[in-house]
């Protein structure tokens, strides 16, 4: 016990300096901190010189509860919940397989490392979006996730930061089944995983932005706004009660798999669920909805 004691005071220590380390030391291609700040402001130029539904404001409705879902999400949701759980839960799941005899390592088909550097990392891309995307149709798919998850679809307008408003439950969802893909490829250097991590907060912003793009003939690989606007729409047709348009950073895998669904321009659809209308509109009680229901 005293272990795990001592891991989660490490894993807020080791947070907290990173974080401050973050925010001061800003000379690094990788600081996520400022790299999140330079991607938001980008997207947000772009939403307001193109904009695709020209009646929406630039502060659009819950822009800044948006804005600080974002940050929070980004950045404190790790501080006081995920490192000190994920590294918990990481270590205690090694400790019960060493107990019947086994290793992390039994499952590793192999070492990314040990890859070319750009293999790797679209390896590690892939398997990373198809887990996620799969994890993402579970959240509507049963309802105690589907409740956590409605926080992220009682937007009402989309702009860039829409892309982070969820429950941080959700992350929790997202990183204990993405735990297992990833050790069966191994691990990659935090340094080249940015890189992974910033392309998918770009396209995730867009995705979400006031923006009319589908990006051409590669909509049938990138995830884009006229796309997953309808992921959003209120209403959808009954045989797809469950959501369509999964993808995050991929639309791959709807079109293999046949979720995709864009029956028409979706520009001034009505965004939501059922019952939205009672739903909460601030932070801290969108966070207990789940909880209470």
């Amino acid at each position: 016990m005293d272990k795990y004691v001592d891991l989660i005071k490490n894993a807020y220590a080791g947070y907290w300096n990173y974080l401050k380390n973050q925010i001061v030391s800003i000379n690094h291609w990788d600081n996520y901190f400022y790299g999140l700040i330079l991607i938001s402001l980008l997207v947000w130029a772009l939403e307001i010189m193109f904009p695709w539904r020209k009646q929406q404001s630039i502060f659009r409705k819950d822009f800044w509860l948006d804005t600080f879902y974002m940050f929070f999400n980004f950045f404190l949701l790790n501080l006081i919940v995920l490192v000190a759980l994920s590294e918990t839960a990481a270590t205690f799941f090694n400790d019960l397989l060493k107990y019947v005899g086994l290793s992390i390592s039994s499952f590793q088909l192999f070492d990314v490392d040990d890859l070319p550097l750009g293999l790797g990392l679209f390896l590690f891309f892939i398997v990373s979006d198809f887990t996620q995307w799969n994890t993402h149709r579970l959240l509507h798919r049963f309802p105690f996730l589907w409740n956590f998850h409605k926080v992220h679809h009682s937007v009402k307008e989309m702009g860039f930061a829409a892309h982070l408003r969820y429950h941080w439950m959700e992350p929790i969802v997202y990183k204990s089944i993405l735990y297992v893909p990833l050790a069966i490829i191994g691990g990659f250097d935090t340094r080249h995983v940015a890189i992974v991590h910033f392309f998918s907060i770009a396209i995730g912003h867009l995705n979400h932005a006031n923006l009319g793009w589908n990006y051409g003939p590669f909509k049938y690989i990138l995830n884009n706004p006229k796309m997953h606007i309808w992921h959003h729409a209120k209403d959808l047709p009954k045989n797809v009660r469950y959501g369509i348009n999964f993808g995050l950073t991929l639309s791959v895998w709807d079109y293999l798999f046949k979720t995709n669904y864009i029956p028409h321009n979706g520009r001034d659809i009505e965004l939501g669920f059922d019952g939205d209308e009672t739903f909460p509109k601030d932070f801290l009680s969108q966070e207990a909805y789940p909880l209470k229901k």
